[in-house]
């Protein structure tokens, strides 16, 4: 069982929606009482990184298949649908923690 959760969150640059989404993030997860580590990156970058990550946030279209859950979280800057992307984000980190 592990104690924290890796999460790579993205968007294109790197730098603006992906900036709005961690704190979202860093919220959501203290909320929850989960422990979670998270590395903002440049959607091109998640590839390389995914295989020292646990799961996927992206702001971006996922342009390839990841070997780690990944989700679209645009939601976080719509605000459509965005407590369903909640409960599949912390859902998605309870799985991985338990393992």
């Amino acid at each position: 069982m592990k104690n924290s959760v890796k999460v790579l969150v993205a968007c294109g640059a790197g730098v603006a929606t992906s900036t709005v989404v961690m704190q979202k993030l860093e919220d959501l997860f203290k909320e929850n009482k989960i422990n979670a580590q998270l590395i903002q990156i440049k959607i091109a970058e998640a590839s390389s990184r995914q295989k020292d990550a646990d799961m996927l946030v992206s702001t971006s279209l996922l342009p390839t298949q990841y070997s780690i859950p990944a989700i679209v979280a645009m939601g976080y800057l719509t605000g459509v649908g965005k407590d369903k992307l909640d409960t599949k984000i912390i859902d998605t980190a309870r799985e991985i923690l338990e393992g």
